[in-house]
């Protein structure tokens, strides 16, 4: 039983360092900043299953944020122990 435990626990740690996310500009235009923000978010579990039907296109990120003049576009990719994976579109505007 313990060794169960410990192999679970061992497992479980190996997996936080694994988890990671990363966030960076794609595009920027000579629009003033705004203050809304809209997202979108699509992922998969284990890389091959849609979960959800996101679409994380600019267009629906502008669109859930009311965002009609955008200003800035960035793109955040997470990967949580492998399992679950997506990307999010932030959009900034007016």
């Amino acid at each position: 039983m313990k060794k169960t435990v410990l192999i679970a626990s061992l497992a479980l740690l190996m997996g936080l360092f694994f988890s990671c996310s990363s966030t960076g500009p794609i595009t920027a235009t000579s629009n003033e900043l705004g203050s809304k923000v809209g997202t979108s978010t699509a992922g998969s579990l284990l890389g091959l299953i849609p979960i959800g039907g996101g679409d994380y296109s600019i267009q629906s990120a502008a669109k859930e944020g009311g965002i009609t003049k955008i200003s800035t576009v960035d793109l955040k990719k997470f990967n949580y122990l492998g399992i679950w994976a997506g990307c999010t579109t932030i959009v900034t505007g007016e």
